[in-house]
């Protein structure tokens, strides 16, 4: 059982950034962020799977960084040039599987979210 904590989360007004992490309790090949808006569905942000390649969603491309820092079993989600769309409360999520989907359903460990608010 590997547990997620995520920090870094706030409010920022749009054209900000923030910092998100997510320490975990054990290692695990593939991490990801997803999101989750009131009154929409769980969307994938970026996922990065053992041998540290990233995946974006199309709306965060070119704005977001993921990263991870094996050593310390830590998650970053690095965001840049916030919109007030990117509000959401944002999930780490872990699986054991080399493979990094995209979907959400394939991830067995969760975090308990950081909510993210962007003022325009």
């Amino acid at each position: 059982q590997v547990q997620l904590v995520e920090s870094g989360g706030g409010s920022v007004q749009a054209g900000g950034s923030l910092r998100l992490s997510c320490a975990a309790s054990g290692y695990t090949y593939c991490m990801g962020w997803f999101r989750q808006a009131p009154g929409k569905d769980r969307e994938g942000v970026a996922t990065i799977d053992a041998y540290g390649s990233p995946n974006y969603a199309d709306s965060v491309k070119g704005r977001f960084t993921i990263s991870k820092d094996n050593a310390k079993n830590t998650l970053y989600l690095q965001m840049n040039s916030l919109k007030a769309e990117d509000t959401a409360m944002y999930y780490c999520a872990a699986r054991g599987g080399i493979l990094c989907p995209a979907g959400g359903s394939r991830y067995e460990y969760w975090g308990q979210g950081t909510q993210v608010t962007v003022s325009s």
